[in-house]
């Protein structure tokens, strides 16, 4: 009488999710590790409560470092936009096989790179290689109507 092959789904675990690994060590697989050592430590000898605490600090530098990286790329990412957005109204040359010169009219931060308007075509903002200022000569405004006349005329004490 053949026998059949024992099933993992016979016994219930088949009906599981996978759980898919943690390309990462975050908070959440600290903790799990630390609190599997500690179910698993052996009781006529537990756990250095000194190495405890150690441990503890260590998470809570790492969460403290993923935080500041976080701040970093934020800071970083208004920068460029601010750098970017100051592009407006300046000359820009780009680099490449077809170089490309001319008066930013406009910028998208649609996409993953910040792009620029330049005679109408979009280039993205890692490609600037120059910028140069535009001078723009503003004229005054001729006057034609003359001398403006003093509102209040002076007013002279009379002599007696």
């Amino acid at each position: 009488m053949p026998v059949a092959p024992i099933d993992v789904t016979q016994f219930g675990t088949g009906n599981q999710p996978v759980r898919a690994p943690k390309q990462t060590m975050d908070g959440e697989v600290f903790m799990h590790l630390l609190v599997t050592q500690l179910a698993n430590q052996d009781p006529s000898s537990p756990m250095d409560t000194n190495e405890m605490i150690a441990q503890t600090t260590q998470l809570a530098s790492m969460e403290k470092l993923n935080m500041l990286s976080t701040t970093q790329n934020v800071s970083l990412a208004i920068q460029q936009r601010t750098a970017v957005a100051g592009l407006i109204g300046q000359e820009i040359t780009t680099g490449g096989k077809e170089p490309i010169t001319g008066v930013v009219t406009a910028v998208s931060f649609a996409g993953l790179e910040p792009m620029l308007t330049v005679d109408g075509k979009q280039v993205p903002y890692g490609y600037v290689e120059s910028i140069r200022s535009v001078k723009t000569e503003i004229e005054p405004p001729v006057d034609t109507a003359g001398p403006t006349p003093d509102p209040k005329p002076e007013q002279r004490p009379v002599d007696a």
